[in-house]
C-alpha cells in the first residue's frame, strides 16, 4: 500500500466455537498482527476468551446461539455461527472491511441444525447475491481451483458442462489477474479420467465437455492448456509452469495440494464481490480446548487477506 493509506481492515469469524476455531483465532492474533490491519472478530468471544484473549486493538462482534464446549457437536450453536459469518460477508459488500477470514465450521453440525449448506463458499454465495464462487487452494507452490466441490464422487461427470467450465476459468482467470496481480495467469486444466481418457479408451469427457471448454475460454482470452493428466500435472505445476490448477473435483485437487503444503495452506473464495480467505483444516472437534492446534494456516490465510485486499485496492 502506498505510504498514508488508512490500514486494512479484515474480519474474522471464530467459526464452530466448539471446535478448534476460538484458539486458532486467539493464537494467530496474540503471535503479533500478522497482515498490519485493523482487525474485527466475529462470533463467540466468550470461546475466544477462554482460548487465550484477543491482543488489545481488536474489535469485536459477538454472536452466541449456545454455549460452546471444546469437542462437542452442538447443533443449538450453528445459528450464531452462520450469523456470524453472514454479518462479516456484508461488511465486506458494505465497505465496513476490506476482507474476511474464516476459522472452520462443522458441515455436520450445521446440517443437524437444520442448514443446507455444504459450506462456506455456498453461504457466501448466497449472502453476495452475485457472481460466481469458486474455491481456490493457495500452498507452497500450487493454487488449485476446484470445479465441483463437496458432492459424491458419483455425481462428479454429470455436473460437468462446457459452459460451467468455461464460467469458472474466466473467474479464475480474473481474480489471478486483479487480486493475484499475476497479468498473464497460466492455467492447466486436469482431465476427468485416468491419463485424461487415454483418447477416449478411458471415458470421454475429456473430449466432450473439458477440451471445448479449454478451446473456448482461450478463445476469450484466458492462458488456459488441457485437459492434461492429474497424475503428473501438479509436479508441473509445483515447478512453475503453471500459475494455477483447475481440478475436476475435490480430492483431486486438494489431495496434492495437502501433502504440498498441509498446515499452511489457505482456501480462498473466488467470483465474488468479496475478499474471504480460510483455513485448510476443520474443526478437529478431538483436540478443540486442549491448547495443541496449529495456527499457522489461520495466519497465513490473514496474510493472503491482507495481500489480495491491498491488490485489489491498488
Amino acid at each position: 500500500m502506498s505510504a498514508g493509506a488508512p490500514p486494512l481492515r479484515i474480519g474474522i469469524t471464530v467459526g464452530d466455537p466448539c471446535g478448534i476455531g476460538p484458539e486458532v483465532v486467539s493464537a494467530a492474533l496474540r503471535a503479533g498482527n500478522p497482515a498490519d490491519a485493523a482487525f474485527t472478530v466475529y462470533g463467540d468471544i466468550e470461546a475466544v476468551d477462554r482460548a487465550g484473549g484477543l491482543p488489545d486493538g481488536v474489535d469485536t462482534r459477538p454472536f452466541r446461539s449456545a454455549p460452546a464446549e471444546p469437542g462437542a457437536l452442538r447443533p443449538a450453536a450453528a445459528a450464531g455461527v452462520v450469523d456470524s459469518i453472514r454479518a462479516a460477508a456484508r461488511d465486506c459488500l458494505e465497505d465496513r472491511l476490506d476482507a474476511m477470514v474464516t476459522a472452520p465450521i462443522s458441515k455436520q453440525v450445521l446440517g443437524d441444525a437444520g442448514f443446507s449448506y455444504p459450506g462456506h463458499t455456498e453461504l457466501l454465495a448466497e449472502t453476495a447475491g452475485s457472481g460466481r464462487a469458486v474455491m481456490l487452494l493457495v500452498g507452497g507452490q500450487l493454487r488449485v481451483a476446484l470445479a465441483t466441490i463437496h458432492v459424491p464422487l458419483r455425481d462428479v461427470p454429470d455436473l460437468l458442462s462446457t459452459p460451467q467450465l468455461c464460467q469458472i476459468l474466466a473467474v479464475v482467470d480474473a481474480d489471478l489477474r486483479t487480486r493475484f496481480a499475476l497479468p498473464a495467469p497460466r492455467i492447466a486444466v486436469c482431465g476427468l479420467n485416468p491419463h485424461a481418457g487415454e483418447g477416449g479408451r478411458f471415458g470421454d469427457e475429456e473430449q466432450r465437455v473439458i477440451a471445448p471448454a479449454v478451446a473456448e475460454a482461450r478463445a476469450a482470452g484466458v492462458n488456459a492448456e488441457g485437459p492434461l493428466s492429474a497424475d503428473s500435472l501438479f509436479h508441473l505445476a509445483a515447478e512453475g509452469r503453471f500459475d494455477a490448477v483447475l481440478a475436476m473435483y475435490h480430492d483431486q485437487g486438494l489431495g496434492p495440494l495437502k501433502l504440498h503444503a498441509f498446515g499452511h495452506a489457505v482456501n480462498v473464495t473466488l467470483g465474488l464481490p468479496l475478499i474471504r480467505t480460510s483455513v485448510d483444516h476443520g474443526t478437529a472437534f478431538d483436540i478443540a480446548g486442549q491448547g495443541s492446534a496449529d495456527a499457522g494456516s489461520m495466519g497465513e490465510a490473514i496474510r493472503l487477506a491482507a495481500v489480495l485486499a491491498a491488490n485489489e485496492r491498488s
